[in-house]
């Protein structure tokens, strides 16, 4: 049986064509960005979470010498969110990122690992929530669904 999934995100050429609140997050997510403790990468990841009560979650990415010790952004914020809120959900997960380590054109990702966390969030929630990634270039792609970015997650059907 041949079957076929189809991924539909938006593509907006600068996140300052964004609404206000969208705006807002991005700014808090490169707030958070600054507090990235990246010595050996020196990539900086930033994460803002907004929850649906309006409340807003941080995160940024947290290297260690022990490798793999650290976390990523994503991560942090998503965590903080599973121990501070457990019971309110997520309305929109924002990612932003500084560094050359990632050519300044493309597109901004989460990795494989925080990709199965943001699935496994909006299941732990029963419902979706919107991911906005911006790229160093401002170029945003906004998906709809978290389980987008990792359609074939562990344990899903």
């Amino acid at each position: 049986m041949e079957k076929s999934h189809t991924i539909t995100y938006q593509l907006v050429d600068d996140w300052a064509e964004l609404n206000s609140t969208d705006q807002e997050m991005i700014n808090q997510a490169y707030s958070a960005c600054e507090n990235a403790y990246a010595p050996y990468s020196k990539f900086k990841v930033g994460a803002s979470v907004l929850m649906n009560n309006g409340q807003v979650v941080i995160g940024s990415n947290q290297e260690n010498l022990a490798y793999p010790s650290g976390l990523c952004a994503e991560r942090v914020a998503l965590f903080a969110v599973g121990a501070n809120y457990p019971n309110e959900p997520i309305a929109t997960l924002y990612i932003v990122a500084k560094g050359d380590l990632l050519p300044f054109d493309k597109t901004l990702a989460p990795c494989g690992g925080c990709r199965q966390v943001m699935a496994e969030s909006e299941t732990r929630q029963n419902q979706p929530y919107r991911v906005v990634l911006v790229s160093q270039n401002r170029k945003t792609l906004i998906f709809n669904t978290a389980k987008d970015l990792l359609p074939f997650s562990f344990g899903s059907d």
